[in-house]
């Protein structure tokens, strides 16, 4: 009797240290795995505030971009540009226009790239849509006119055309704003882009690009708004 009660004893301190060692290892994973899901949420949060970070400090710098003043920029009183649809021959103050009565059909402009010269009251009627028109005349090189090409090709709501009697050899223009540059590579163009582009002095901010005119004079018949 007293060897079967030693054995049963025996057999129940086993099972006890064997219940306690499951539970310890029970303990540990879950401690393991809380870990590594700790680590895990730790560095989603910190990717995460990485990237909104990131995108913050862009925004911060394109909104510092859009506030700089761009240098030897000329502004005219945007109250004071006409705004009428005309059919007849419009005169304009400045070279390359930079706003006043146009033509009911805008020029299209969303990243257009022309090799040809195009009527300014269609160029006009884009600018009142938010648009920046980059011009050149025979005095730009070609080399700096192809970059502007490409740049232009990349861009919505821009477009490129030559403009012979222009002053400058590279000229920017938005409605009320322009700019003439020195070259391709002038960071002043990326700055007035920037700024210009659907920008605060947009009339008619969202309103079509597409479905105007071409160089040809052809294209959509849109009506401007």
């Amino acid at each position: 009797m007293a060897a079967n009660r030693s054995a049963t004893a025996d057999r129940r301190a086993r099972i006890e240290e064997m219940r306690r060692a499951e539970q310890a290892r029970e303990r540990r994973n879950r401690l393991i795995t809380i870990g590594i899901s700790g680590v895990v949420v730790l560095g989603l949060v910190g990717f995460g505030t990485v990237v909104l970070m990131k995108k913050s400090d862009e925004q911060d710098a394109k909104d510092a971009a859009a506030k700089a003043p761009i240098a030897a920029e000329k502004s005219w009183d945007a109250k004071k540009l006409g705004r009428n649809h005309v059919e007849t021959a419009v005169k304009y103050d400045m070279k390359p226009a930079v706003g006043g009565d146009h033509h009911p059909v805008w020029a299209n402009c969303d990243g257009v790239v022309y090799k040809k010269t195009i009527a300014e009251v269609n160029a006009v009627h884009s600018l009142e849509h938010g648009a920046v028109w980059v011009t050149y005349n025979k005095k730009a090189s070609p080399g700096d006119v192809k970059k502007l090409e490409e740049k232009v090709g990349k861009t919505k709501y821009t477009m490129i055309s030559p403009v012979d009697d222009q002053t400058g050899a590279l000229m920017l223009t938005a409605w009320g704003k322009q700019v003439t540059v020195d070259s391709a590579s002038d960071p002043r163009i990326d700055a007035f882009l920037t700024k210009y582009v659907q920008g605060p002095q947009t009339p008619e901010p969202g309103a079509a690009c597409t479905g105007g005119v071409g160089e040809d004079g052809l294209g959509g018949a849109g009506m401007g708004q």
